[in-house]
């Protein structure tokens, strides 16, 4: 039995790990972590990890950049492991992240999605066939509460493209302060807020005459939920260092 913390337990993407991890047999809810301090739950939640008196197999992470701190100094010195799915974090943070991973095992992504996930190889793949004879933009959109721009997903599609490519390219955010022609190497990066949508990612290579479209669309945050749950359960165990969806696809 897999024995989870779940920090940011009381918001909207906590609320949806907490209801996957009680849908399964193998893992259960040890306790959770939230500013608001209260509990709606079966399970206790401290407002700090300096509260908690019980010690969980793995940490699931989905709530703000600045309770990251404090989150991996708890992990580091206890040991145990963390799937990180909170966006939004400074490069500071991102490199805090990267040397956690030297003493504790980091599941670091993103977006939890298996269809994201394969969205991103697919344009992998695209990219191997089109290469440069065809331009390339992202555009991401999401609900209207979404604080950072462009979503972390929107970034990791451009990073799996950009590996792909003969010549680094140029992310390229915002096309109205400079007027001039589009660059060859440029990747066009989009945002779009609005409504309650969950998220959309569309990746499209325009060619001469022709135009390849890849796309994904999340119904529901609960597909984001289960991936994290999936891999809190994989993580325990494994070594100190850095993993990714493709590592728990694959089962390395």
């Amino acid at each position: 039995m897999t024995k989870i913390a779940i920090v940011g337990c009381n918001g909207k993407m906590g609320g949806y790990v907490a209801e996957a991890v009680g849908e399964r047999d193998d893992c259960q809810a040890l306790f959770g972590v939230d500013a608001f301090g209260e509990s709606k739950y079966d399970f206790p939640v401290y407002k700090n990890f300096s509260e908690a008196q019980e010690k969980p197999d793995v940490i699931v992470d989905f709530s703000h950049p600045s309770t990251l701190s404090d989150m991996l100094a708890y992990a580091k010195a206890n040991r145990i492991p963390c799937v990180i799915c909170t966006t939004g974090y400074s490069p500071e943070q991102v490199e805090a992240i990267h040397e956690a991973a030297k003493e504790i095992a980091v599941f670091y992504s993103g977006n939890m999605s298996l269809g994201i996930n394969l969205l991103i190889e697919l344009s992998k793949m695209a990219a191997k066939v089109l290469g440069s004879s065809f331009d390339i933009e992202i555009v991401e959109k999401h609900h209207n509460l979404k604080v950072d721009a462009p979503s972390g997903t929107a970034l990791m599609l451009a990073d799996g493209i950009s590996e792909t490519l003969a010549q680094e390219p140029q992310y390229v955010y915002d096309r109205h302060a400079v007027r001039k022609k589009r660059a060859k190497n440029e990747i066009g990066i989009h945002s779009v807020r609005g409504g309650t949508i969950v998220g959309e990612h569309e990746v499209i290579f325009a060619g001469h005459d022709e135009v390849v479209s890849l796309k994904h669309q999340a119904q529901s945050k609960a597909v984001f939920a289960a991936g994290a749950v999936n891999a809190a359960v994989f993580l325990v165990g494994q070594p100190a260092g850095m993993y990714q969806m493709g590592d728990l696809l694959s089962g390395n």
